[in-house]
Formats: C-alpha cells, sequence, structure tokens
C-alpha cells in the first residue's frame, strides 16, 4: 500500500536520508588521516530500487568513493567545499521530498474524512 501511495518518493526519501548520514560523515572526518570520503550515486541507487533490489543491494551497488581534486598530505580525500555543497544540495532535495509526502499524506486524511 505505501509503495503505491507514495509511489518512488518513499524510496527516495529514504536513500536522501542515508545519503545526508554519509556526507554528515564525511565533513565531521575531515581532519581524520586517511579517512576516504564516500557518497551515494542517487540516480543509481534510486534506479536500483524501482528494478526491485533491496535497500542494502541498491545503496551497496550506488557507494562511490570521492576523488579528491587535490591530494592531501594524509590522506584525507574530504574537501569541506565538496562536501557542504554536496549536502545543502540533498537537505533541499529532502525537504521538497518531504513536503511532496506531506501533501499526498494530507490528500489521503481528507479523503478518508470525505472532504
Amino acid at each position: 500500500m505505501a509503495n503505491s501511495l507514495f509511489g518512488i518518493h518513499g524510496d527516495a526519501l529514504e536513500l536522501r536520508g542515508r545519503r545526508m548520514t554519509l556526507i554528515a560523515s564525511n565533513i565531521a572526518n575531515a581532519a581524520t588521516p586517511g579517512y576516504k570520503a564516500r557518497d551515494i550515486d542517487f540516480a543509481a541507487a534510486l534506479a536500483a530500487r524501482e528494478a526491485g533490489q533491496g535497500a542494502d543491494a541498491s545503496e551497496d551497488g550506488a557507494l562511490r568513493y570521492r576523488v579528491p581534486t587535490m591530494d592531501s598530505l594524509d590522506g584525507n580525500t574530504v574537501e569541506m567545499s565538496t562536501e557542504q555543497a554536496a549536502f545543502s544540495e540533498n537537505a533541499v532535495a529532502y525537504a521538497t521530498t518531504l513536503e511532496f509526502l506531506k501533501g499526498r499524506i494530507e490528500t489521503v486524511t481528507r479523503a478518508i474524512r470525505g472532504e
């Protein structure tokens, strides 16, 4: 029922939430020597979900290590400007998806009430 009610947006919200966690982890480890920044290829993960792969399989297949534009001496690949931009973009997309789902829930609620 949830899939037919929310369509792809439920999966998108979950993936964006997991991506937010990964990016936040990158930012938190910006000073950790040897830390390798990671991200989810959102389009690939969502396509995998649409193809019927499970949550773990779709994420594992879409998990990527960031390639830094400039090497650091300690092997850390976190570039704060890249991470901050990715975090901001993902946060806006997350909020947009959440608003869409909120509207869908309100519509269903009104229909149940007979409004």
